[in-house]
Parts: structure tokens; sequence; C-alpha cells
């Protein structure tokens, strides 16, 4: 007899929002950027951010809301309050249960209004016997259908304009009732299901265990913040629908609800050894929209994709450690798969964005390094950087290493030889002697900037001469808080506690550096950075950044960049601890 799977960690909806692998909707009072509703809402991914639904438990003797506290872990969401509660569970991607003993449940629109355009129109069907809102923003309908207890009153059905639509249900002689909420396209056969409610339960939380084992088999004690890192990783993971080609990890599912085209390589390489065929969906779903000149688009979306700016080629370093930790290696096909798509993404820059005459490629706006306000941009935004050469190098070298196991010799010493025009154009144009500089692309004009932008072709690692990497680590030192590492340094006139890329503390430049940190030999600063990294979402979650000073998470509180990156380096903590 196997033991039930554990409930996993507690957590706060108010910072991660209550999902299930596969689903587009989320439990959440998330409603928009930076917006928290009173009630928790159901909250849809499809053509945007939509909080369609609105969750309100009541008091079965006032039919008012009720004082609830809401209680998460993995498997179930809970209202709970002295005279009774209510659970909710994903039974599939697209379906919740809710019951409720003592207390009752409303469940309204989540709009007031309903225009030709916009809005959700509320209706009874007779052919399901279900209740069912209609949303203009999703494109879809989200079914309720009662299975125990009976309808207390309904508002707005049929009704256009302004006012409150759906329903309140209330228990039956024993108190208790049930429902099943669907978010469903136009028509499917009525409601129907055999599971109990905790039978449903112990399945959500037997496929989140199996998930967990799986990415975090390495977990102990001394990574308390493994299962909930994973469980944002879980959550936030969509099944392929619209313009999303793959099963696809979403930035968050609050609004970063997007896939942009350097956060997915960090994903990828944290589900790499235990999930490697989800991991190498991650890593190719940008690349499913490359467009003729072999551009990666920004970012894609269930509904968009956008083009008009790209994201720095990151893409080299990640195919290179992505394919060292696959636990199969790749086969020829998707080798050569790989090869192409780099190959297309590589020349691109050196031709679209490299200036006639010019040995390095620029970028047109700060938003293409993925660093959109860094403080390297401010005096010019088109602009010739030393962190776009070192990625470039290292993608370069990844192609040398992929034509060599593809038996393409010439193509690899054409890479490699490439590799070392880049880099060595790099370090006689933008090396000072002591530090990188930027050149405007069209000016030539160069400066500095107290960016940890500047310090980012540490990255080159082994590649690097040994006083070139010495004294980017120096310069790094100068950056770390208690909490990690400033993007902008905390004594620049130009630093912000949420300034965004000009201070706060970043996942993705962390393991960056950390890495090229440790391939260039500087052990303890990498190990510093590592810790220190880890201390911070240890304490604070799995924000979009953090206060570099103060170590409160910033913007988006449920981001799977910083959960993949905490997972890399707690592992790697994990396995030198082990050695």
């Amino acid at each position: 007899m196997t033991a039930a799977p554990s409930s996993g960690p507690a957590f706060s909806v108010h910072d991660i929002p209550f999902s299930t692998f596969g689903s587009w909707f989320g439990i959440s009072p998330v409603v928009a950027e930076k917006t928290y509703a009173e009630d928790l809402h159901l909250v849809s991914h499809q053509n945007g951010m939509h909080a369609v639904l609105r969750l309100v438990p009541l008091d079965p003797a006032t039919g008012e809301r009720a004082g609830a506290r809401v209680e998460t872990t993995p498997g179930l969401l809970s209202w709970v309050c002295p005279a009774g509660r209510v659970d909710l569970a994903y039974e599939s991607p697209d379906t919740v249960r809710l019951r409720g003993s003592g207390l009752d449940i409303g469940v309204f629109a989540g709009a007031q209004v309903l225009t030709p355009f916009s809005g959700t129109y509320f209706f009874h069907d007779p052919a399901a016997d279900a209740h069912v809102f209609t949303s203009y923003e999703t494109g879809r309908r989200y079914r309720v259908t009662i299975l125990s207890g009976r309808i207390a009153h309904t508002a707005g059905a049929q009704a256009l304009g302004g006012g409150d639509r759906g329903l309140a249900l209330t228990g039956a002689a024993d108190g208790g009732w049930e429902i099943a909420v669907e978010e469903i396209d136009t028509a499917r056969p009525p409601y129907a299901s055999s599971a109990a409610f905790g039978e449903i339960v112990a399945a959500a939380r037997g496929a989140f265990a199996d998930f967990v084992e799986a990415v975090a088999p390495w977990r102990s004690s001394a990574t308390p913040a493994a299962e909930l890192a994973a469980y944002v990783l879980w959550s936030a993971t969509v099944r392929p629908a619209g313009l999303v080609s793959r099963p696809a990890v979403l930035m968050s599912k609050h609004w970063m609800d997007k896939v942009w085209s350097w956060d997915h390589c960090f994903n990828a390489l944290a589900l790499s050894r235990g999930c490697p065929e989800l991991a190498m969906d991650q890593f190719a779903l940008p690349f499913d929209h490359q467009d003729g000149g072999g551009a990666l688009p920004d970012s894609v979306t269930h509904s968009e994709v956008l083009h008009n700016f790209v994201k720095p080629p990151i893409h080299g370093w990640a195919s290179g450690r992505l394919r060292r930790r696959l636990p199969t290696p790749p086969s020829r096909a998707e080798l050569a798969g790989t090869y192409d798509r780099l190959e297309r993404w590589t020349h691109f820059w050196l031709t679209a964005r490299r200036a006639p005459g010019a040995a390095l490629p620029h970028y047109q706006h700060g938003n293409d390094s993925g660093w959109d306000n860094a403080t390297t941009f401010d005096p010019e935004r088109v602009v010739v950087t030393a962190d776009l050469a070192a990625f470039l190098v290292l993608q370069l070298h990844e192609l040398a290493a992929l034509a060599t196991e593809l038996d393409m010799p010439d193509e690899a010493s054409r890479w490699t030889r490439t590799a070392r025009e880049i880099q060595s154009a790099l370090l006689d144009e933008l090396w000072t002697g002591e530090r990188f500089v930027a050149r405007g692309a069209a000016t030539g004009d160069t400066w500095s900037s107290s960016s940890l932008l500047d310090l980012m072709p540490i990255v080159l690692g082994e590649h690097l001469p040994g006083e070139v990497g010495s004294a980017l680590a120096d310069h790094i030192k100068a950056h770390l808080t208690p909490y990690g590492l400033a993007t902008e340094l905390p004594t620049s006139p130009h630093y912000l506690d949420d300034g965004y890329w000009r201070g706060p503390v970043w996942a993705p430049a962390t393991v960056l550096i950390e890495d090229g940190l440790r391939r260039a030999g500087h052990h303890r600063l990498a190990d510093d950075i590592s810790a220190r990294f880890r201390a911070l979402c240890e304490t604070h979650g799995f924000a979009e950044n953090f206060d570099a000073l103060t170590g409160t998470g910033l913007r988006d509180r449920a981001y799977t960049w910083t959960a993949a990156s905490y997972l890399l380096l707690a592992e790697a903590h994990a396995h030198r601890g082990s050695h």
C-alpha cells in the first residue's frame, strides 16, 4: 500500500496563483497588472489576461460575503471560517470542482457591463442543464453544473447592459453542495464524472508530487524552497492552444503571461534532467515563430506574437548546457534541427544587426538586450554593447560544436574563426584595460555606466584572458548586496529600489554571471552569489525581481524564470555538497 501524496507546501494565493499543469486559467485575486481584487477570480489567459468569474463564499443566513481566510497547497484551495468551508480542486486542466459545507458560494461574472463587443453574457443552457457564462474577452464559455445542493438565486440571466450576472448555490438538507466549472469552446456533452472530490484532490497532489520528484530529486532541508519553485513552474504550464504550438511554461499566470525569447532558456534548463521532452519544448517554442530573416520574436502568447523587439542571443549558451543536462543525448535529427535554428538566429545578428564595415553587432533598444531600461542605454539606444558580443561568441562556439557532431568540419572551422574574430573585436574596440564600454552604432561615441550589464562578458568564462576575467570579477563584487547582485551600483545616482533593471536583483543575470565566474575560475565569488540568491528566494519567494537592499519581491510575484534559476542553483549546490 502506497502512502497518500503529501499536501505539498502552503503558499499565499496573493503571491502565486492556484492552478494546475496544462490549464489556461488560475484562481487568484490578481485581476490585472498590480491590481488585487477583494474576491478570488477565475482568471483566464486565453486572448490575454481576463478575470472572468468572481468566486465568493457566502453566509447562508444572510446571503452576504462571508469572512473566510484562504488556504492553498498545490492540490487544494480552501476558503475557511468557523461556520464552514469551501474547497476547490482541479479535476482536469479545463475543469475545477468546488464543494462546500456551512458556507454557500456565489459564482458571478467579473465584468459588470455587457456591450456588443465586451463583457460576459449569462444564461441557463437547457441542453446541458447548466448555467453558462460567455466571455467576449477570452472567446470562451464557462459552464457551471450543479452536482448537489440547490440554487439560492440567480441574477442577470439573459440580461443585456449593466448589472450582476451569476448564481448563488446553497446546501441541501445536510448543508453540503458541489459544482463543476468548465472552460470550454462552444459545446461539449453535459458534464459527468464518477470521481469523488477526495479522489480529485489526491490525483492532483499525486501529479504534482511526481513532477517534484522528477525535477528536484536532490532536494533536502538545505534547499527548502525547491518544492514551491517546482509548483511555480508546474502551475504556470499550459497545454498547446492558439499560437502556442507546444506545451509551454508561461512566465507567470499573473500579468506576465507570455513566453519571452530568453526567459524560456532558464525554464528549459531547470526542467531538462527530469522532464526532458517538456524542456526541449521550452527551448524550441520561440523558434516555432522564427521569421524569414532568422530573428526570434520578442514574445509569444496565446493570441499574440510580437516582433517589434528581439531578445539577446543567449541560446547558444543555453543549448550547450541543455545538451549536457539531458538524460539521453539528442538524436542526430534533433541536433540538426537545433543547428539550423541557431544558424539562422546567428545569421540575423551578423547581417541585420551589423552596420556596414562593423565587426560587432548592435541592439536597437534596451528591450533587445532584455535589460529594458539599464543605464547602459541612457546616452543612446542603438548601441554596440559588450554583452551582445559575448553572447554571440558563445553561440558561435556552440554552432562549431554542433557542426563537429554533425560531421561538418568546414562549418565548424568557419564558426570557430568567426568566434575568434568577434572576440578579438570585442577586446580591441570595447575593452579599455579596466572595463568594457558601450558605443553608439551611429555616432561612434563611447561611454561606461554603473550597470551590471557592462560586466556581462564574464559569461565568456574560460574564453576570457585571465586579467580581463579578474577585472570583471572585481567589478562584479561591487554589485553584491546581502541579497545578491544589484543591476545598478547602489551608490549610483541612477539607482532605484524598484527601478526594473536600474537596481533590483534579477534571476537571469545571477545565473549567467555565476556560471561565467565559475568557468573563469572564480569559484568562491560564484559560490557567494549562488548562496545569496538562494537565500533570497527561500525568504522572499519567486518574484520577477527583488529590491537589492531589502530583498522585498517586486512586480509579478510568481515568475517562472526566478523559480527555475533557484532550482538550477540549488541543484548545483546540492551536487557540490555531495562530492
